[in-house]
């Protein structure tokens, strides 16, 4: 080869690098974009690292910083500091101050999400870059909170006269530049991002993508260069693809039957029991989940360590008692075979969505286990915005869910919200319990290690016997990234996809 030869064979190199640089990353998932307002669509700007909240967490869910670089605690333990990142800037070139902090914290209160409930009495800013919280009981939890996409902080060109979003004027390390709800948004490297190395990919492409086959398509072909939400069957496939690299992580997130306990048949302890008794848990984490460890043996997985109890007698699959239980309740089967008391059958509507992909099948196995002991489901597939708006209006008979225990980083953000004295839309309908109540309340004020362990575990035990939602499985996160990828990590706590952290491999 001349010298002119290996000039030219380098330049040629040189350019195909910079121009696979240049191209933007594009990620696919199911999430469509419902809205701008951050209580109910923020989660898509915060996990594409457009807006940033105060704090955020490392894997462990340990309280790692965003926008605030350091917190302190009073004595009292009812005042939190939190001290502003330094030189930090939204994206319209703005300064990011308390005072900003201070409002769009006060917004999230008032908006639907973990704030809404936290026992704040005041946000103030104390100095141009302090943000003081105060408290009317000890809340050690906070932190974890203001991690919680609704707590995004937004520039005040984001929201109209009236005070609804518009625009997502964020600090993080990507900006928009292109949005076009309800499916895809653009975004592009700011500059002026002040909270660390300046990011290796560019420009990125957010596209949501209903379908689960289609996701796995987009992968497998090299339309997208990260798939979210992938199936089992989608990520067997994905796996023998050549430019893929398959990840499946299991998160603290959980398959979950929902029953209405107001209805006279799910107010009785010992159907809710029959109904978890029919599962065949294992048959569905290995048939269905490709994951015989899926099997949820009881509410919380290894994965939530502090929360899984590892002596806790496991749930079961046991028709043959299930079948007892409805009779000691007074359910007897007709000529059918179906349960009928008071001549009225044990039937009830099973709702789900497919945006989680395997929930549609996990559905139809349910429903066939349950049929096995007499009682009749139907199978209603609906929007996943279906199962809380049924809570409230009452018409939720059942409801299959992949509930996320990790929108707030510490468990317990999402289970004051589910198992609160009124329950909770994507939790209790109907049930209560005055000693888990009390339990939760111990837990958000202390601290200390062995008391936590100690209440935490009692938690466990309530729920395993009550079953005011019944575990199904323990969730497996599947992600397909293109090979061309290097630094592609997944957070267990769907905070972010960190692309920030990513960069083209040579």
């Amino acid at each position: 080869m001349t010298p002119r030869d290996l000039f030219c064979t380098i330049a040629m190199l040189l350019g195909a690098t910079t121009a696979l640089a240049q191209e933007p990353l594009r990620v696919v998932t199911p999430f469509e974009i419902a809205s701008l307002e951050p209580s109910r669509g923020g989660f898509n700007f915060t996990r594409m690292e457009v807006a940033e909240t105060l704090v955020g967490a490392d894997d462990e869910g340990r309280a790692v910083p965003g926008l605030s670089t350091a917190w302190t605690l009073s004595d009292d333990r009812l005042t939190w500091r939190f001290t502003l990142r330094a030189r930090a800037k939204f994206h319209d070139d703005t300064p990011v101050t308390a005072e900003i902090v201070a409002q769009c914290l006060e917004r999230a209160r008032s908006q639907p999400g973990p704030l809404k409930d936290a026992p704040l009495t005041e946000i103030r800013a104390v100095a141009p870059d302090v943000v003081e919280i105060a408290t009317s009981t000890p809340f050690m939890p906070l932190p974890a909170f203001l991690a919680e996409s609704s707590s995004q902080i937004l520039a005040p060109s984001s929201y109209d006269e009236t005070g609804a979003v518009r625009r997502i004027i964020g600090s993080g390390p990507y900006r928009i530049t292109s949005l076009e709800p309800p499916l895809r948004f653009e975004v592009e490297r700011f500059e002026g991002w002040t909270g660390g190395a300046k990011p290796a990919i560019e420009r990125a492409i957010y596209q949501a993508v209903g379908r689960k086959e289609t996701r796995a398509l987009m992968a497998e072909s090299g339309q997208a260069d990260l798939a979210f939400t992938l199936d089992p069957a989608g990520t067997d496939r994905l796996r023998r693809a050549a430019g893929v690299a398959v990840t499946t992580k299991s998160i603290p997130r959980v398959i979950t039957l929902k029953l209405n306990a107001h209805l006279p048949a799910f107010a009785d302890v010992r159907v809710r029991r029959a109904v978890s008794l029919a599962l065949d848990r294992e048959g569905i984490a290995s048939a269905i989940l490709r994951s015989p460890e899926a099997a949820a043996t009881q509410f919380f997985p290894p994965t939530m360590v502090g929360w899984h109890v590892p002596g806790l007698a496991p749930l079961r699959h046991d028709p043959a008692e299930a079948r007892r239980l409805l009779a000691e309740a007074g359910w007897a089967p007709d000529a059918q075979g179906q349960l009928v008391k008071d001549g009225k059958p044990l039937h009830a509507t099973l709702r789900s969505y497919a945006v989680r992909p395997e929930l549609p099948v996990v559905a139809a196995a349910i429903q066939a286990a349950e049929r096995d002991i007499g009682i009749d489901l139907d199978i209603a597939m609906m929007n996943s915005s279906d199962i809380p708006a049924g809570h409230r209006d009452g018409t939720l008979e059942m409801g299959l869910i992949a509930r996320n225990f990790s929108l707030v980083p510490d468990p317990i953000g999402t289970m004051l919200a589910d198992f609160g004295p009124h329950g909770g839309d994507w939790g209790a309908m109907g049930w209560a319990s005055p000693q888990l109540t009390e339990t939760l309340q111990a837990l958000q004020e202390t601290d200390a290690a062995q008391t936590r362990a100690a209440l935490r575990g009692r938690v466990s035990e309530i729920l395993q016997t009550e079953l005011p939602v019944i575990p199904v499985a323990w969730y497996e996160l599947r992600v397909a990234a293109s090979k061309r990828l290097d630094g592609v990590s997944i957070d267990p706590f769907e905070l972010s996809y960190r692309i920030s952290r990513m960069r083209w491999a040579d």
